[in-house]
């Protein structure tokens, strides 16, 4: 039987469509380098098509969803022992979703860019909950779940102009979902991989194992989400995404992070859980106590922080991974770490500067454009040639 290792290997097609962290990677860093410019001249009143919404959309149903597929390609393979999603398949799903971003940009808020962009993601949903099944792979039975969720937030961002409501509880379920993705996957592979380098490194106290208070973290993040999807401005959800937001700086804390910081490409990873775990406190703070903290630090923390931060980390690393570089981030990645952190806290310190709220802004924008531009630069090579043993 040809294994996954093998098949990659062996790949004679299109070196971009060999697996699902290519293509999507790839252009997923291009559409994150030059959507918030974009947004800068919607704010300028240079594209008037180009609105708060569209840039709400564009990072989180856009960019999120091309780095989600990503990974999950790639990943599958890995946790079912099938064989990768590539050639013409993934050249049509991807396809699909580089006619969402056209449409939405060309011709946002029409029926017919609404279909095509809301395709993607169900597309997506069937083909991992396919392979999942497939693989017989119950554990990552959830994943399947909250991809489909996702795909159902993005279609109830389209109903803006018939129900407001449902389309601002879209965007919610949508950063919901990212969110507790992070902390269910990003809670398996930042230990994890922590693990791994601390034993190379003959270090002897690991990361602590995943048990029962790992468990009561993930719910306790998980009713929090939930309940500030239900009811945004209520007390209780704020105390709840508090609690979340202490409970995940505690089980990072478990993971000794900090003994890492002689390998950027581990220690990334912690700092991409630790926005996870600001962006809920801050989140929860702004709805307990909304004359000190602006929901939007919380927002943009999760997105710009927890979200940018986490993507970039998975990035990097595995597309070093699979196209056989040494797992070690050179001084280009070390830089791509640096702007995507800079940006992010630009962008969540705008809202207590108000008098240089629009210079933090656009900081922000370009920190965050400068860091997936420079990823599609460093890494572009590595993901357009040839498959390469890992």
């Amino acid at each position: 039987m040809t294994t996954t290792a093998e098949r990659y290997r062996t790949y004679q097609g299109l070196p971009l469509f060999a697996m699902g962290f290519r293509p999507f990677f790839l252009c997923g860093a291009l559409w994150a380098a030059i959507a918030l410019p974009l947004w800068i001249a919607g704010c300028l009143g240079w594209a008037p098509q180009i609105t708060r919404d569209w840039h709400a959309h564009a990072m989180l149903f856009g960019y999120l969803g091309a780095v989600v597929a990503g990974f999950l390609l790639t990943a599958i393979p890995n946790w079912t022992g099938r064989l990768p999603v590539a050639c013409a398949p993934l050249a049509l799903l991807f396809s699909l979703w580089a006619a969402g971003r056209a449409t939405m940009l060309l011709a946002p808020q029409t029926f017919f860019s609404a279909i095509l962009d809301s395709a993607f993601l169900y597309v997506l949903a069937l083909i991992i909950a396919r392979e999942v099944i497939a693989g017989k792979n119950r554990r990552n039975l959830p994943v399947c779940i909250l991809i489909l969720v996702l795909a159902t937030a993005n279609a109830l961002t389209h109903l803006r102009g018939l129900n407001l409501d449902l389309a601002l509880w879209g965007e919610r379920i949508g950063l919901a979902v990212v969110a507790m993705l992070l902390a269910l996957i990003g809670g398996r592979i930042t230990p994890s991989f922590t693990r791994n380098w601390m034993a190379k490194q003959a270090m002897t106290v690991e990361p602590a194992s995943p048990g029962q208070f790992d468990v009561a973290v993930l719910v306790t993040t998980a009713a929090g989400l939930v309940a500030w999807i239900v009811a945004p401005n209520a007390v209780a959800p704020g105390g709840l995404l508090a609690i979340a937001g202490a409970a995940n700086l505690i089980r990072l804390s478990r993971w000794k992070g900090w003994r890492t910081t002689s390998e950027p490409l581990v220690t990334i990873l912690h700092l991409g859980y630790a926005w996870l775990s600001i962006g809920l406190l801050l989140l929860g703070g702004s709805i307990l106590a909304p004359e000190l903290i602006a929901s939007a630090a919380g927002i943009h923390a999760l997105t710009a922080g927890a979200f940018g931060v986490m993507t970039l980390a998975v990035m990097t690393r595995a597309s070093r991974g699979h196209t056989g570089q040494k797992l070690t981030a050179d001084r280009a990645t070390q830089a791509i770490y640096a702007l995507i952190n800079l940006g992010a806290v630009c962008r969540v310190a705008a809202p207590f500067f108000p008098s240089h709220y629009v210079v933090l802004l656009i900081a922000a924008a370009a920190l965050w454009s400068a860091a997936f531009a420079a990823f599609a630069i460093v890494y572009g090579p590595l993901l357009l040639g040839a498959p390469r043993a890992a």
